[in-house]
């Protein structure tokens, strides 16, 4: 057994059970599942609907629950399990998220089902901020961004594999087969955590206040609030990227596909380019994704005609975003001090918010008609949001590093 501990807030390297390889390959594995738990729904939300007898739209509906579980218990989850070690909390969460798709298969009403993904999204947050805190203490410091865009990378691959594969299983076998496929990885997820993963020593004498207290750190706000603009350019694309497909390129209804794939390959290259970049210089990495995002995002309007530019901007938009990922969950692991747990969990709240305000923020343009080509120009606009807030984190830890000599 390894000892997992902190001090003053930094993580000290630990040796996993069963080597480096198998463990890390469990925290990537379970990324991927939950991943793919939160984005199947978008691309078998017709047959859910239709098998329910509501309309598309209404069906969207438990989309909104599960991210709006994400939020809320993100942050409930872990002040609550704050005296759990974290190999614990990554179990009980395990648990909690194969209960929630399990649920959602035996609800027989659309209203409890909306429950049931409210319950499946209650652990999402804290499973993934455990998981990177987890990744980046097996390390040595240098290296952290590298094993916290490893473990990440499981998001990415869910867009890549998991949620295409969840439409296949939900049009041949059903939608309700396809979370059960999700629960039953769930629970190999929870074996091999029990296996693989260090079991770190619990801090019995820690407290939910202690957890809440140390967030008062204004680096630590102002890089969840940089997470929370900075990734909703990439939803207000994303949201109606199959809209803009079908209605302006016109592709046929297999390329749709194609593009959802690329979109997917794009968010694997970022996390990896994005942890590289966090190894050699975190804030220019942080830098470099907000302004190519926007950069990326203000070419969109421009090339909606042309297939193969829409291709290659459809792969560097998440590519450029998603490279974001890495820098923000290492910075906030330099500042969260005694909250690293919370911190951490409350970055994929952010990401769930920025889900939410960018799909909103698309759908605003469209119903005001300023075409699909604006949602390039809504999209820039939150990266350059995020740019600001990142830079004003910057200029106050430099003011305060003068004001200290």
């Amino acid at each position: 057994m390894s000892d997992n501990t902190q001090v003053g807030g930094a993580i000290t390297q630990v040796a996993p059970p069963h080597g480096k390889a198998a463990a890390f390959f469990i925290l990537t594995f379970g990324t991927f599942v939950v991943g793919t738990g939160e984005f199947a729904i978008m691309g078998m939300l017709p047959e859910f609907a239709a098998s329910l007898r509501l309309s598309v739209a209404d069906a969207g509906y438990v989309i909104t629950a599960y991210a709006l579980g994400v939020v809320i218990g993100a942050p409930l989850i872990t002040i609550l399990g704050a005296r759990l070690s974290r190999r614990e909390l990554l179990l009980v969460l395990l648990v909690l998220f194969c209960f929630g798709n399990v649920l959602s298969i035996v609800m027989p009403t659309p209203g409890l089902v909306e429950v049931a993904r409210f319950i499946t999204g209650l652990p999402h947050g804290a499973l993934f901020g455990i998981s990177a805190l987890v990744g980046a203490s097996m390390v040595e410091r240098a290296r952290r961004g590298w094993a916290v865009g490893r473990v990440l990378s499981g998001i990415a691959i869910a867009t890549l594999i998991g949620a295409p594969f969840s439409t296949f299983a939900a049009n041949h076998l059903g939608w309700r087969m396809a979370y059960l496929a999700i629960a039953i990885l769930g629970f190999v997820t929870f074996l091999g955590v029990w296996r693989y993963i260090p079991a770190d020593q619990p801090n019995r004498q820690n407290s939910p206040f202690r957890e809440v207290s140390a967030m008062g750190n204004a680096q630590v706000l102002l890089t969840l609030l940089t997470a929370a603009i900075g990734f909703g350019g990439m939803f207000t694309i994303y949201t109606y990227l199959t809209s803009v497909l079908q209605d302006v390129t016109h592709v046929p209804e297999w390329e749709t596909m194609v593009y959802m794939v690329v979109w997917g390959a794009g968010m694997l290259a970022g996390a990896n380019v994005g942890a590289w970049l966090v190894d050699r210089n975190l804030d220019l990495a942080a830098l470099i994704a907000l302004a190519g995002s926007a950069v990326a995002m203000l070419v969109f309007p421009y090339i909606l005609h042309s297939q193969i530019a829409l291709m290659a901007d459809v792969f560097l938009v998440p590519t450029f975003v998603n490279a974001l990922g890495p820098a923000l969950q290492t910075r906030l692991m330099d500042f969260a001090g005694d909250a690293q747990t919370l911190a951490a969990s409350l970055n994929h709240s952010a990401f769930n918010i920025a889900n939410a305000v960018g799909a909103a923020g698309g759908s605003f343009l469209l119903a005001r008609q300023f075409g699909y080509g604006a949602l390039g120009w809504g999209g820039a606009l939150f990266s350059v949001g995020g740019l600001v807030v990142y830079l004003l984190a910057l200029i106050m830890l430099k003011r305060h590093a003068r004001e200290s000599i």
